[in-house]
């Protein structure tokens, strides 16, 4: 008798999971789980539309992105000065303050066009304005 209890016991191990595993997937296979519409819209997390880019969280971009807008609003003298500013205020920002005259540079050029946008140019971060201004004339 024990021999039989144990012989129906594996039996059970062994067919039990499977049965288990094969209703469960039954189960959600036929779950409705979007609209049968055509319209509908569907979510994946590889969209391949992104409506807005992320923003720059590196402090240097946000300096660069700050003074760049300063720029516009202003002129270049502004932004060069908040960008001596930061640097002289947080030191860590100072191996970046070269491409960041560069790209204020360029802006100035597209901007004021490149004789009125070389007026500007100070020794701000190795005169890395001036030679923007004149990379990008």
């Amino acid at each position: 008798m024990t021999h039989t209890a144990r012989r129906i016991g594996r039996s059970l191990a062994l067919v039990l999971p499977v049965v288990m595993v094969l209703s469960g997937t039954l189960a959600v296979t036929s779950v409705q789980w979007a609209e049968s519409d055509n319209n509908s819209q569907l979510l994946a997390a590889s969209s391949e539309t992104v409506s807005k880019p992320a923003k720059p969280h590196a402090p240097q971009d946000v300096l660069r992105e700050k003074l760049l807008v300063e720029l516009q609003e202003k002129d270049p003298g502004t932004a060069l000065t908040g960008l001596q500013r930061a640097v002289e205020q947080r030191p860590s920002l100072a191996r970046h303050c070269m491409s960041i005259a560069r790209a204020l540079g360029k802006a100035a050029v597209e901007q004021y066009g490149p004789t009125r946008a070389h007026r500007y140019s100070r020794p701000v971060c190795d005169t890395s304005f001036a030679s923007g201004v004149a990379q990008f004339s």
